[in-house]
């Protein structure tokens, strides 16, 4: 079988070989030959003989046979060609097959090596993913609990600083707040979630804020931390005086984050270290006024001593006058002695107007000053100059001196010539007051221009002087004194030419014009009142109406401004201080916009010391002094409505009942107008606010803020007035005034004295509301 298909493929081959032409002529050539072989051969052994016949025969019959053979061999040849050729393709398809079976048995075998791996390293990450969790469980279980350590952690100090008196606070980069304590809180008057994100402008008054901001950026410009004393405002007013340090802080990589901020309130301390100083002034000017106080008579006694000791005297009188001399001379060096001891400068003067015999003075002053100067060699003049008057409201002790330390000084620095003294005396600006110019000129060395101004200095002696001698507080001590008069104190001088000191005040005249009696009025009057303090509206409005007037209420300038229409109210009561402006600014205003046709507008103040010529210059009609009075209501009335005034009106607007504690005359017409049930609960009222009154005014004292005691004390005094408490009104009147001379000086006794007379004065009020 085996050999048959070699044979056929040799076949197969061949006639590939030689192609079908020369196949079928070779293969009809084989079969002749095969066919003449085979008759042949047949013929012979059956014959024994061949014939031609045989020979054509077997030619014959081989080209027949050929064409049919080689066609079935071709087809034959054909089919196993291509069965051989779709055998090979199936071969080689089988071999692609079978390559791409390897390659991907050898992909699946990576496969499935690679998915063994991952599988494997999925278990393993399974496994660590296990670990992990468990870990994370650890972790967040830990986490947890260090959260809640730090909770209770942070919680517990959160409660130490919010227990903490001291302010705690920080801020970032951009100067707003992050947070802070409780006690920060209480001072800005916001919560946490309201301060976080605001800025010092936001909190604070301007002034305050910008102190905040300028050390903020101090500590940002240095990252250093930085400590100061500032003045801190709570939101009721009350000051309160803090050491503050700030400190600059920053993340684990550096990066500064903003500043901490902590805060001491140390206005007790503050307050203790003013009574020290003030007790301290208070000695020096103890030390300094007996000094001065005596050396005035003193002075007169060695003066005089001396004098007498040229006279003709028994050997026993001159002794007895020597002792009598250098005792008085003793005891001045003792005074300087005193006063060295205690260096401090002068800060409280009081000035007690009296009425003064002013040729009396003029008189006394000529005789000591010449016996001093003549005694000296010295020729003295003295001079007065003007239209003196009989009597002046002046504090005699204290002009008496300044001037005699002026002419002493002028002796003292004097060898040769000798000192004029003037007297000047005319009208001052201020109607119905008097100039008085006081010139000491000496012909003696004279002070070089550059310690004119030095001189006045405490303790300060002019430079390279034998003269100079003493303690040198004699010209500061007048020239305080002076400016407490409401004066002022210069010096005029040349080197070698002497020098002239002039003292310069004004002094009210005793006599003074009395004011037209005016009868009363029955106008029924449209009134607009402006006033922002509660209890002076409610008293304001309950009189006017009883006395027939229709009354509308403005409680700033701006309302009033609004509302002053003058075809609408007849009369303006206009409160002085108000809330917005001044009640000149609203006159001004209403000048300026009406002009003539404005109604009449009469000032209402609690500034019992006031002038009332003041008022008139700057717009008003008239002023009537707070609390408002029927009578001096109606007597403003009549004066301004009507051609003559009530003498009955005018005698009780002079002559209101006058009480060292009370009002009664306010009292009295008050409870019958509103009942006494209205006037005890504003005496509860006045009573429950008045420690907050005190507390924001010590405060305010206590920060020297002048703006914030006066502002206070406004209140105070409109509260005490609107009840009848003239005392305390009176009292409140002056801590309101820093025009008074020496306020600085004597602000502290006044609040002092405040504080001790209310609580009894409130309850005087109770005791005669129960009569």
């Amino acid at each position: 079988m085996k050999q048959i298909k070699s044979w056929a493929q040799y076949y197969v081959d061949l006639m590939t070989k030689l192609g079908l032409v020369r196949f079928s002529m070779f293969l009809a050539a084989a079969i002749i030959v095969l066919a003449v072989s085979i008759q042949m051969g047949v013929t012979l052994f059956l014959r024994g003989t061949v014939d031609v016949v045989d020979l054509v025969r077997s030619v014959f019959f081989g080209l027949l046979v050929t064409p049919w053979a080689v066609y079935f061999l071709s087809i034959v040849v054909d089919q196993l060609e291509d069965s051989r050729q779709r055998l090979s393709r199936m071969v080689r398809k089988l071999q692609e097959m079978r390559e791409r079976d390897m390659e991907l048995n050898s992909q699946l075998q990576e496969n499935i090596s690679r998915l063994n791996a991952q599988i494997a390293e999925t278990n393993r990450a399974e496994t660590l993913r296990q670990q992990a969790i468990e870990d994370l469980e650890n972790e967040v279980f830990q986490r947890e609990k260090a959260q809640l350590h730090l909770g209770e952690r942070t919680a517990l100090l959160r409660s130490f600083i919010d227990c903490s008196p001291d302010l705690v606070y920080y801020r970032n980069e951009d100067e707003q707040f992050s947070g802070c304590n409780t006690a920060m809180e209480q001072l800005t008057g916001r919560v946490e979630a309201e301060l976080i994100g605001l800025t010092p402008f936001d909190v604070y008054k301007q002034d305050i804020a910008n102190k905040v901001v300028e050390t903020d950026r101090q500590v940002f410009a240095s990252n250093e931390p930085m400590t100061y004393e500032q003045w801190l405002e709570y939101p009721d007013g009350r000051k309160a005086y803090f050491e503050l340090r700030k400190v600059p802080f920053f993340d684990r990589f550096g990066k500064r984050l903003g500043l901490l901020g902590f805060g001491r309130d140390i206005t007790e301390r503050k307050q203790y270290q003013d009574k020290l100083e003030k007790a301290s002034r208070d000695k020096t000017t103890f030390i300094s006024t007996i000094s001065h106080e005596l050396r005035t008579p003193l002075n007169g006694i060695v003066g005089l001593s001396r004098m007498l000791m040229d006279t003709q005297l028994t050997p026993a009188q001159h002794q007895q006058l020597n002792t009598i001399h250098l005792s008085a001379v003793t005891l001045g060096n003792i005074f300087n002695d005193i006063i060295d001891l205690d260096k401090l400068d002068r800060r409280r003067l009081e000035i007690a107007p009296a009425p003064l015999d002013l040729p009396a003075f003029l008189d006394e002053l000529e005789t000591l000053s010449r016996i001093q100067a003549e005694q000296k060699g010295l020729y003295l003049h003295f001079d007065r100059d003007g239209d003196m008057p009989q009597f002046v409201m002046a504090d005699g002790t204290r002009l008496r001196q300044v001037l005699w330390n002026l002419v002493g000084n002028a002796v003292k620095f004097t060898d040769e010539g000798g000192v004029t003294i003037r007297c000047l005396a005319h009208e001052a600006e201020t109607q119905g007051r008097l100039a008085l110019h006081f010139e000491v000129e000496d012909t003696g060395i004279g002070i070089p221009p550059a310690q004119q101004e030095k001189i006045f200095a405490m303790y300060y002696q002019v430079q390279g002087k034998q003269h100079a001698t003493g303690t040198g507080i004699g010209l500061a001590v007048s020239r305080q004194l002076v400016q407490a008069m409401g004066g002022q104190l210069y010096v005029d001088s040349d080197v070698g030419e002497g020098a002239c000191f002039t003292a310069e005040l004004e002094v009210a005249c005793v006599e003074a014009a009395a004011d037209p009696e005016l009868p009363d009025s029955d106008l029924r009057l449209d009134i607009l009142l402006v006033e922002d303090v509660e209890l002076n509206v409610t008293v304001a409005c309950a009189l006017l109406d009883k006395l027939g007037h229709q009354v509308r209420v403005a409680r700033t300038g701006g309302e009033a401004i609004a509302m002053a229409n003058p075809d609408d109210f007849d009369l303006i009561l206009l409160d002085i201080q108000l809330p917005d402006m001044t009640g000149f600014d609203v006159a001004a205003r209403l000048l300026e916009r009406y002009g003539d046709s404005l109604p009449p507008m009469v000032a209402l103040t609690a500034n019992v010391t006031g002038d009332r010529d003041y008022y008139l210059e700057r717009g008003m009609q008239d002023v009537i002094n707070k609390p408002l009075r029927s009578q001096a209501v109606r007597a403003v009335i009549a004066h301004l409505f009507a051609d003559l005034a009530d003498e009955e009106a005018d005698a009780a607007s002079e002559q209101a009942e006058q009480n060292d504690w009370l009002d009664l005359g306010f009292l009295t017409d008050y409870a019958d107008t509103v009942g006494k049930g209205v006037l005890i609960s504003s005496v509860d009222l006045f009573e429950q606010m008045m420690p907050d009154y005190m507390a924001v005014l010590d405060s305010n004292m206590t920060a020297r803020d002048q703006a914030g005691v006066v502002e206070e004390a406004h209140k105070i005094k409109g509260a005490a007035g609107s009840i009848g408490l003239r005392r305390l009104q009176q009292l409140a009147q002056l801590i309101q005034s820093p025009d008074q001379p020496a306020w600085w000086e004597n602000v502290e006794d006044w609040i002092e004295s405040l504080r001790r007379a209310y609580p009894g004065d409130i309850a005087r009020l109770r005791t005669w509301l129960q009569t």
